[in-house]
């Protein structure tokens, strides 16, 4: 009985160590796809629940590639469409923020913030995913690709075709041939 807990305690500690190593990269891919702080946070929990359920999260291969597969799953099948309302709380912002921008700049920069934000929700899905994906940096476009369940090639062409259309109507936003 005595050798049992033990054991659960090593499991539990390991597991835990499991966790926090990746629960930044899952909580990011959750939020890419969720846009909400809470709700990210309630997929990356679940994540963390699917895989130990599975009782196998200490034989996964690819151990980034599968929890981004997971996360991305489960934040695809909550999210709850809510394409104009700001994601991020006031405290986010300002954790955001730079301390050097001007009162007006920061302003600037919010109102453009939230037109790009609101773009990218008008995207369709098929270009949103992947560029979202994308933008979190960690991935490379084989895993974005593995994770989409699409050909490295198509997702490469989805995110190019998404940032053109972006380009586009950051242009015709501004009124003229801005570059990005």
């Amino acid at each position: 009985m005595a050798e049992e807990r033990v054991e659960d305690a090593e499991l539990t500690g390991s597991f835990a160590a499991f966790v926090e190593h990746h629960s930044r990269f899952v909580y990011r891919i959750a939020l890419a796809v969720a846009r909400h702080p809470q709700d990210a946070e309630d997929v990356a929990q679940e994540t963390f629940l699917q895989v130990l359920r599975g009782e196998r999260w200490e034989s996964i291969e690819d151990e980034r590639g599968y929890l981004a597969r997971v996360a991305w799953r489960l934040a695809v099948r909550r999210k709850r469409p809510r394409t104009l309302e700001r994601e991020l709380s006031p405290e986010m912002e300002l954790e955001l923020r730079s301390a050097e921008d001007s009162p007006e700049q920061s302003a600037m920069d919010r109102e453009q913030e939230v037109w790009l934000h609101a773009r990218i929700d008008a995207l369709p899905e098929r270009l949103r995913q992947p560029l979202a994906l994308a933008a979190l940096g960690e991935l490379k476009l084989v895993e974005v690709a593995g994770i989409l369940g699409l050909p490295e090639g198509t997702v490469r062409r989805r995110i190019h075709s998404a940032r053109q259309r972006l380009k586009q109507e950051l242009m015709d936003r501004k009124g003229g041939s801005h570059e990005i």
